[in-house]
């Protein structure tokens, strides 16, 4: 995994083209992508819909299967008024049929955003380079920025604020938790990733959460030790243990992440109120338990949902 962390966030009320990482929207401008998606969700559920978006073309570029990721964007595109495209592994395999340069350069006439799912971050990263119009990162294996803009929705839905609280991510220091780590860091929120030391965000990752963080008192760490992590946590979050492209790595992650599991006695560990989380699909029965993934705490299909209207916001932001 290429863990090197390699640009600069924009200065303050500085305008966001694309959004490859967590850190390219400052934090005001997060704050004000999660008020948007607060009202736009709002909105939808009082049947008030707008279409600012009329005429508009997403193009949606796929090296990995989905769910979320396309269901929100193509949903979220439909319902502001605007067309979302599919662009699956064979259809335009990057890199190979045609060079990433090319099709940036194809699809910035053609569209007026772009959002990729891939693997390596170089393509996205190459894909903003040469696009002329905004570039998505819908995941890769540095980054999930998208998944981070939904769950600080769904924490700021069921708490006052976000400043201050303790989160605590269980499992594999991977793409999600490096773009938690920046989240927290961005809105002053703590943040712990428990898991095998083998398996801890690399270091470029937790320096780079320090720094976004600043000298405000802020914790971001890593620990072996998981019931210290979770006790009096408020935020509970756990994701699966093998990512896709690591299949071969299977066996060897199950015997590493024994112990890891999050599951009611873990979740009785965090204060009585604390949300659950996990990005899905679900591994029950190894990350997490099917019963502690069913109890009050659990927002992890309320954080589904809220992929669709952070992803609104985002496209809202980005074309604005």
């Amino acid at each position: 995994m290429n863990v090197a962390v390699k640009t600069n966030p924009p200065a303050a009320g500085a305008r966001v083209r694309s959004y490859l990482s967590t850190r390219d929207l400052p934090a005001a401008a997060t704050r004000e992508v999660l008020q948007l998606a607060l009202t736009l969700k709002r909105e939808r559920a009082e049947g008030r819909g707008r279409t600012p978006l009329a005429n508009r073309t997403l193009a949606m570029i796929f090296q990995k299967p989905s769910l979320r990721t396309r269901v929100s964007f193509e949903a979220g595109m439909t319902q502001l008024g605007g067309h979302a495209i599919y662009l699956g592994p064979d259809d335009i395999r990057l890199g190979a049929r045609e060079t990433v340069e090319d099709i940036a350069r194809v699809l910035s006439r053609m569209s007026d955003l772009i959002m990729a799912r891939v693997f390596g971050h170089d393509i996205v990263a190459e894909l903003a380079r040469y696009a002329t119009v905004p570039v998505i990162n819908g995941l890769s294996d540095d980054e999930h920025p998208c998944q981070i803009l939904g769950d600080l929705l769904t924490i700021l839905e069921r708490r006052p604020r976000l400043e201050g609280l303790r989160v605590t991510f269980v499992g594999d220091g991977n793409n999600v938790a490096h773009s938690l780590l920046l989240g927290c860091a961005l809105l002053g929120m703590h943040c712990t990733v428990a898991g095998p030391g083998e398996y801890a965000p690399p270091a470029a990752w937790l320096d780079e959460a320090r720094r976004l963080a600043g000298t405000g008192g802020t914790k971001l760490e890593a620990t072996t030790d998981l019931e210290a992590a979770c006790r009096g946590a408020d935020v509970l979050y756990t994701d699966v243990w093998t990512s896709m492209g690591q299949e071969a790595e299977s066996a060897r992650r199950l015997e590493a992440f024994r112990g890891y599991q999050v599951n009611e006695r873990v979740l009785k560990l965090a204060k009585p109120d604390a949300i659950l989380l996990h990005c899905l699909p679900a591994h029950y029965g190894e990350e997490i338990d099917y019963a502690a993934s069913r109890t009050p705490n659990s927002a992890i299909f309320d954080q589904a949902e809220n992929r669709l209207h952070a992803q609104k916001a985002l496209m809202l932001t980005l074309l604005g």
